[in-house]
């Protein structure tokens, strides 16, 4: 019996935002064991320079990556889908160890499986320090927020 996560392949404007919605709320739980439900047992990652390969890897990397980056706030919106494929863009903001603020932004890549797993993520992300007065990004959005565009900077 497979893993079902839907909504499923192929999407349409509304299951995309719904897709990207769910892997926005999953990560603003900082559970990484959670968060790998949501990709293929066998699922192939690149974040930043790093490749990851697999659920193990997976929740390794996201542990390790909540342990650093401390007040995780992520908000993600579609760029743009086809059939299989998600484009997202993103920005989150969390604070290191010395209690510097960042605010990263990025791009992201997303291929499913028909049972509504990922197959593939390709992370392209950069990093901004700011100031913690300049921050905008506090924990899960509220539902009233969800799809709501985000401003750049």
């Amino acid at each position: 019996m497979s893993e079902d996560r839907p909504p499923y392949p192929p999407f349409t404007l509304e299951t995309a935002r719904r897709k990207v919605q769910a892997a926005e709320d999953a990560w603003n739980t900082r559970d990484p064991h959670r968060v790998a439900l949501a990709y293929t047992p066998d699922s192939v990652w690149r974040n930043r320079d790093r490749f990851v390969t697999g659920r193990d890897e997976i929740v390794a990397f996201l542990t390790e990556k909540w342990e650093r980056e401390r007040d995780y706030a992520l908000r993600k919106g579609l760029w743009s889908f086809h059939e299989n494929r998600i484009a997202v863009r993103f920005q989150y903001e969390c604070r290191d160890a010395g209690g510097q603020w960042w605010r990263s932004y990025g791009n992201e890549l997303w291929e499913f499986d028909e049972h509504g797993l990922m197959l593939r993520r390709e992370a392209s992300i950069n990093d901004v320090a700011i100031e913690e007065s300049d921050r905008r990004i506090f924990g899960p959005r509220p539902a009233g927020e969800h799809g709501a565009d985000f401003p750049l900077h």
